[in-house]
């Protein structure tokens, strides 16, 4: 195989898992590991993918890559319904107590649901600190909304900053759904802004029970800022199984995953 078709294949591999492994490529191609590093080298140069320790990643999961909420609204969206849609399993019928909803956009697609909820549920009590998302659910029959001000970070359209903290800390809700840009077995919740960080981190440590709620895209992945652990997550509802080692993390945490 000449090594611009290899090249090719390592590119196609990225798209698709989003990373890379030298030891695996040079596995796969029946080359040297040595022959595998000078390919992702000439990519790298090229601008297609990052090198990290022991293989590549594509560029779109380097630490503080950050897709507008416009952008991030069109990606998956189906998948992001589905998640939101059985993430909503945890909220009965009868449930009368109080949610918290982090800004994102599989949270969005929550709150939408959450809108449309049939007339005969018992009312509830919604916080969010995302403009989005207190937009969406202004005036829906049967929830209370507070909506949690602050500096509103314009990619993401959220309240940030140390009055948001605050705000957050003095709540204790019953079920806190998360977002996050990132979750890895060593690393765990992630996301690139060490403001937005901080209100996901004040969110887990007030809510009783945390749900987060991700796609596939983001297992393994790794941004710049942590805000939590697998032994913070009570569920992880996804749209794929998270593989080694993410699963044991998450299962020595003893945390379940509901797949969409």
């Amino acid at each position: 195989m000449y090594a611009t078709e290899r090249q090719q294949q390592i590119e196609s591999l990225i798209a698709t898992d989003g990373r890379v492994a030298v030891v695996e490529l040079a596995r796969r191609f029946g080359v040297t590991t040595e022959t595998v590093r000078r390919d992702l080298d000439q990519l790298e140069t090229s601008g297609l993918l990052q090198r990290v320790h022991g293989g590549a990643i594509a560029r779109t999961r380097m630490s503080t890559a950050e897709p507008s909420l416009a952008e991030r609204s069109t990606r998956r969206s189906d998948a992001k319904l589905a998640i939101a849609a059985r993430a909503l399993d945890a909220v009965p019928a009868g449930f009368t107590g109080s949610v918290y909803l982090d800004a994102g956009t599989t949270t969005a697609a929550l709150a939408g649901l959450l809108a449309q909820r049939a007339p005969g549920f018992a009312p509830m009590e919604v916080v969010t600190h995302s403009m989005t998302i207190a937009h969406l659910l202004a005036g829906a029959t049967g929830l209370g909304l507070t909506a949690i001000g602050g500096r509103v970070r314009g990619l993401t359209a959220a309240a940030v900053g140390a009055q948001t903290v605050d705000a957050v800390s003095r709540l204790r809700p019953d079920i806190a759904f998360i977002g996050t840009n990132g979750l890895s077995a060593g690393f765990g919740l992630s996301t690139p802004d060490p403001d937005e960080a901080a209100v996901k981190r004040a969110i887990i440590a007030a809510a009783r029970r945390v749900i987060v709620v991700a796609d596939a895209d983001k297992l393994d992945a790794e941004l710049l800022v942590s805000f939590g652990s697998a032994s913070d997550v009570d569920i992880l509802v996804t749209d794929r199984s998270p593989a080694e080692p993410l699963a044991m993390a998450l299962a020595d945490a003893d945390a379940e995953v509901w797949l969409a």
